[in-house]
């Protein structure tokens, strides 16, 4: 649950400026493969957790393989010379190191022929579901069956991928097909599945197949849980967990304190105080004691609701009660203070925090790269830096957004340089961020800089900026004629003027003689 709100409130920034092509998320930000790959089943930490010391000559020798057209005998020959011996962890560091390169993965994976591993077997199969290769990951799973290796978390990994990869008819057909591994269908496997479903947002599909089992796989308070989970924390749609709460009890599921914290985390969200004080009430009479991601969601939707004195009071409380505050804590009033430009009190809570000997976090940063100007975000990069956090690029492209939406593209380009200071190179996305915003800063001149450093730094052309590069030379086409229309519109006036000044000469010269 803790990570749940705290994922909500990277979720909360508005970094969204005109013309952008995309909308940071927390789960866009900070939701990456490794965390993936912690949140799926049974996937074995230690494989990657110490890297070998022979890793990146291994690496360097893998991708080389990998992408030579040579036979895969061959490959296999060429590592066998290089006086490389193919044990567990030097395998398992390289599949982890090349998860994005799954081919250079594989071949790793064959040469320590690590068939006979059922660790190293999931973390290969989590590689191969990750890039849709669904095909080699089953004949991985075969060969597993007929070697006698449990399938069991391997067939939840798939489960889990073929979610990722939106195929959640996949997903459930492997769950069905579990028991064609002699593997138990069980309610355990069920929560796996449901979870699964709701980690990557399709809570409909997983409530409906919770309840299309139900003969099979009782309902129960977990598996409701899960549903409530999927609509409070990860769609965030308050509307459907008040339907979901209410049938539970139509059908006598007893909510428990896992029930009232999501139910307490969805409301806070939506600056909803009422029911959010209502249901921690109704929590405490029913003999549930609220655990520390109950006291996050109240600190924050007081903090919001402009009541700062009541959420420092409320953290008083958790101590009475044995309760340590955290760092998420603090970033449940950090966070909504940076929203409203309360900067002067964000930083009196920050100096609290630090006083409590908690360290401030990614999101501690974020929030205030959200409302610094530009010496105060120096000043914040500095020490992000210095506490070990980064900054990371999703850090800049926070900042990129922030000056781009202000209208401020000079001190856009100043972070730009900044950069490489802290040595973060600029990815795709930072720099149509860049030309996007800079367009709608009427800086095309700068705009089609970085546009052709971005093409020339392997970043694929993008139509949508094509897009806006030819309106902008439309309209600046269109703007040249106006001109000159307007120029030959003031020739023809000023002749039409001395033609008229000649005329009235005339008719007084006339005038004179006639006198």
């Amino acid at each position: 649950m803790a990570q749940h709100f705290t994922y909500y409130y990277l979720s909360r920034t508005k970094l969204v400026a005109p013309l952008l092509l995309f909308r940071i998320s927390k789960h866009t930000l900070f939701c990456s493969v490794s965390q993936t790959f912690h949140q799926t089943p049974s996937l074995p930490s230690q494989c990657h957790s110490s890297p070998h010391p022979s890793l990146p000559q291994f690496i360097e020798l893998l991708k080389r393989v990998s992408h030579s057209s040579s036979p895969a005998s061959e490959s296999i020959t060429l590592l066998d010379q290089s006086g490389l011996q193919p044990n567990r962890d030097l395998i398992c560091s390289a599949i982890w190191a090349l998860r994005e390169e799954w081919k250079a993965a594989f071949v790793a994976f064959n040469w320590g022929n690590c068939y006979d591993d059922e660790k190293v077997c999931n973390l290969m199969i989590w590689v191969l579901g990750t890039h849709a290769k669904f095909s080699t990951a089953w004949s991985l799973i075969r060969d597993m069956h007929r070697s006698s290796i449990s399938t069991r978390e391997a067939m939840l990994i798939m489960i889990d991928r073929y979610v990722a990869a939106n195929n959640c008819s996949k997903a459930i057909q492997t769950f069905h097909f579990m028991d064609k591994f002699r593997l138990t269908v069980d309610q355990e496997a069920c929560h796996a599945l449901l979870n699964a479903l709701c980690k990557h947002g399709n809570v409909e599909e997983a409530e409906e197949f919770m309840l299309a089992n139900k003969k099979l796989f009782p309902l129960e308070t977990k598996s409701f849980n899960i549903i409530l989970n999927g609509w409070c924390n990860i769609t965030n749609d308050v509307f459907e967990a008040k339907r979901v709460w209410r049938e539970m009890s139509t059908y006598c599921i007893t909510p428990d304190a896992t029930s009232y914290s999501h139910m307490i985390s969805c409301f806070s969200k939506i600056g909803n105080l009422f029911d959010s004080l209502r249901f921690y009430d109704e929590m405490k009479k029913r003999g549930w004691v609220p655990g520390i991601e109950v006291y996050n969601s109240l600190v924050y939707v007081l903090t919001r609701e402009n009541c700062l004195k009541e959420a420092i009071k409320l953290i008083d409380k958790m101590k009475e009660e044995g309760l340590q505050p955290e760092s998420a804590t603090f970033n449940s009033m950090i966070c909504p203070l940076c929203e409203v430009g309360k900067l002067a009190h964000a930083r009196i809570i920050l100096n609290t925090m630090v006083k409590e000997n908690l360290s401030p976090t990614v999101e501690t940063y974020h929030a205030f790269f959200e409302i610094t100007d530009y010496p105060e975000t120096l000043e914040f990069l500095s020490k992000m830096q210095d506490s070990g956090l980064g900054p990371r690029e999703d850090s800049f492209l926070i900042i990129l957004v922030k000056f781009l939406k202000l209208k401020q593209h000079a001190n856009a380009v100043k972070i730009w340089m900044e950069m490489k200071k802290y040595d973060v190179v600029p990815s795709c996305m930072h720099y149509k961020t860049m030309v996007e915003g800079l367009v709608t800063c009427r800086w095309f001149i700068k705009a089609r800089d970085f546009y052709e450093e971005m093409i020339s730094n392997g970043c694929s052309e993008d139509p949508k900026l094509n897009m806006l590069f030819q309106k902008e030379l439309v309209e600046s086409g269109d703007k040249g004629k106006q001109y000159v229309r307007k120029a030959n519109r003031d020739k023809s006036q000023y002749f039409e003027m001395q033609k008229s000044l000649r005329r009235l000469k005339r008719e007084l010269v006339v005038k004179k003689h006639e006198k």
